[in-house]
């Protein structure tokens, strides 16, 4: 389906990860080993809030940028340029392939309302058959706003619509259990699938959860004082500060306990206290 990598800490120069990593999100595009494609050439995503206070708005609220593009991302050498042009506290970003939406910039991830930025890895299972109503279940001062034709847009809108800002791991609990009710009750039998990163500048929520209890995969770093003292020789460290955390589709590297798996029906919430997992829809 798609590969993507969240990260939140110290301001970094995004291409440190993008780019530079040895299991690179770039590198992901084209050759993703633990995904449900080999390759996600179907476009690229880029969101990122800034790290200067001075781009805040009156109530110091930050709103993140962002750059998507139809290219394959190993082909674009303007996220190059971006990647490395700017430095930022919170960024997303994310590699696509299709599994039946256009390929538009519209349909790459990550999406953006207000401070919020949202992505996906996976699917809801025949969303044709359940577009309408699902679409139909946004709240209509929302609903102008979806520009794609994707189900994760769609989904993105559903959380919205069910309180986001107010409570988010209950938000996106709701718009699955609609999108699953849905399905249900089209005859689906396993409506929900993926991996869902969503932000409102300051936290991370990542989720991994499936109506069928087979989820993409997921994974997120541990704390940086656990992974120097298991590699104090790793220089590539230094590049990073105490409150670094990662949470990516899969490894950036091979080194044993740097990253850690996400469990089924668990949301991973990365903070400036660090990470903590909740269970997800486990019932």
């Amino acid at each position: 389906m798609c590969r993507w990598l969240a990260y939140t800490g110290e301001p970094l120069q995004p291409a440190a990860l993008i780019l530079d990593a040895q299991h690179s999100v770039v590198a992901m595009s084209q050759n993703s080993p633990l995904g449900a494609e080999t390759v996600n050439g179907d476009g690229f995503g880029f969101g990122w809030y800034p790290a200067d206070d001075r781009e805040a708005d009156a109530a110091g609220t930050r709103h993140p940028f962002v750059f998507r593009s139809i290219e394959p991302a190993w082909n674009d050498q303007n996220l190059r340029e971006v990647s490395r042009a700017v430095t930022s506290p919170l960024f997303f970003a994310h590699v696509r392939a299709a599994a039946g939406p256009p390929i538009q910039q519209t349909n790459c991830h990550p999406f953006r309302h207000g401070q919020w930025l949202f992505m996906h890895n996976g699917a809801i299972s025949q969303f044709g058959l359940l577009r309408r109503e699902l679409a139909l279940a946004v709240d209509p001062a929302l609903f102008p706003l979806i520009q794609g034709t994707t189900d994760s847009e769609v989904l993105f809108h559903l959380a919205l619509t069910f309180g986001l800002a107010d409570d988010p791991i209950a938000a996106m609990a709701a718009a699955v259990r609609r999108v699953e009710e849905a399905g249900h009750a089209a005859g689906v039998k396993f409506p929900m699938q993926g991996t869902v990163a969503v932000s409102d500048g300051e936290t991370v929520w990542a989720f991994r959860y499936s109506s069928q209890g087979r989820s993409r995969t997921l994974f997120h770093s541990a704390d940086v004082q656990t992974i120097r003292s298991m590699y104090p020789d790793a220089d590539r460290l230094s590049l990073f500060g105490d409150h670094a955390q990662v949470v990516v589709s899969e490894p950036l590297n091979d080194l044993p306990g740097v990253f850690l798996e996400v469990p089924e029906s668990t949301v991973a919430v990365l903070d400036p206290e660090g990470y903590h997992h909740h269970s997800f829809l486990d019932a």
